[in-house]
């Protein structure tokens, strides 16, 4: 979830709709963070701990294992809605916060997918993975930098990558109990690079799209509805 938390930017066109961020408990606990020390970028900080912990407990494998990874995973989503919350809502921002926004979210995407690769028995996959959901942001960034609202869409975006991953691993703990066997997680990997490669490309698309339309205006302003 993308959270804006630089102090001077307040563009809705570059910040993840997020429907939980008007729960009211996700409210409430923005604004008890925004009374204490904790700053946005150590919030964002911690979503990459919660998914370094989260990978490393899939790597060991195990009932426990898989629960507790599932666990991280929504954890590290808590954390990736509470910054942007803390910055943007609560004015805690600063000029390094979008940094703070982007780095450690692209840790944490492969301390997950990496090691559901691992954990599936392909380790090539996970690293496909990887790389695959790096290159929706890449993708959803550049378009940011050529001057468009940032596309945040996609078949799998992050929270839909996480929503899959942790279905997966609450499957997993199922599967593991009937039939010993790791086949939830290997779809989960599968579908994970399948629908962030899909999803690279209807960003890719949109971006052309948006730009071509662009260069229409601008050298026909008749066209211009």
């Amino acid at each position: 979830m993308m959270e804006t938390t630089t102090a001077t930017t307040t563009n809705t066109g570059d910040r993840r709709p997020i429907a939980t961020r008007s729960a009211r408990w996700a409210q409430r606990l923005a604004a008890w963070l925004t009374t204490t020390p904790v700053t946005p970028n150590q919030i964002s900080l911690l979503s990459a701990v919660w998914a370094g912990i989260g990978g490393a407990l899939l790597l060991q494998g195990g009932v426990l294992a898989w629960i507790g990874a599932a666990l991280c995973v929504q954890l590290r989503l808590v954390c990736n809605l509470l910054d942007g919350m803390v910055a943007v809502e609560g004015g805690k921002g600063s000029p390094v916060g979008a940094l703070y926004n982007e780095f450690p979210d692209r840790v944490a995407d492969t301390a997950f997918l990496v090691p559901l690769g691992y954990a599936a028995g392909l380790p090539w996959l996970g690293w496909a993975a990887a790389l695959a959901a790096m290159m929706t942001a890449y993708v959803r960034v550049s378009g940011g930098a050529l001057g468009l609202p940032q596309d945040f869409g996609g078949v799998m975006a992050k929270q839909r990558r996480m929503a899959a991953l942790t279905v997966a691993l609450i499957a997993q703990v199922v599967e593991h109990a009937l039939w010993g066997t790791r086949f939830s997680l290997l779809a989960a990997a599968w579908i994970i690079l399948a629908g962030s490669l899909l999803t690279v490309a209807t960003r890719t698309l949109g971006i052309a799209r948006r730009l071509n339309v662009q260069h229409l205006e601008a050298h026909h302003p008749e066209t211009r509805s």
